[in-house]
């Protein structure tokens, strides 16, 4: 049983819309999607890394794809509805979403983005995502996901 110490921020938003999840803790200095989902005895399809990127118009949107996937910009572009969009600096990821690179989660950023999750999650009973921090993770429904973040699946990779 965690600590209540030990809770993040994401896992404190989840508990307090009743949202079921399962917490994990890894080596924070691992920064392979691969070797973490490997570490946490997942399969790297059903493990996401949380990208944050900026359209040409200087809107951001947020995408998850499976950590051993690439995003596919113009994919991502056409989902966002936008012409083009390019990946954020990561110095300005923690001031525009309260998160550190490799702890980046889709859950609680300072502000709502349209939020966008590769459709390949549909075919899986669980994801992984960041649970707010380097080094912990959390496993939870894609459909719970999306409702939460307030998400749309949509072809990303």
């Amino acid at each position: 049983m965690e600590k209540k110490t030990d809770k993040t921020n994401v896992m404190r938003l989840l508990d307090a819309k009743k949202i079921a999840y399962e917490a994990f803790e890894y080596d924070a200095s691992l920064t392979d999607g691969a070797a973490v989902a490997e570490t946490l005895g997942q399969d790297p399809r059903s493990v996401f890394k949380t990208l944050v990127t900026v359209s040409d118009k200087g809107a951001n949107f947020v995408f998850c794809v499976p950590v051993c996937a690439t995003l596919d910009l113009k994919k991502a572009a056409k989902a966002a509805g936008v012409k083009s969009v390019a990946m954020l600096h990561q110095r300005d990821l923690e001031p525009l979403t309260g998160y550190v690179h490799g702890g980046c989660s889709p859950i609680g950023m300072k502000k709502r983005f349209p939020t966008f999750v590769d459709e390949s999650a549909l075919g899986q009973d669980k994801l992984c995502v960041s649970a707010g921090r380097r080094g912990r993770q959390v496993r939870l429904s894609p459909a719970d996901l999306a409702a939460f973040a307030g998400a749309k699946f949509a072809p990303l990779i």
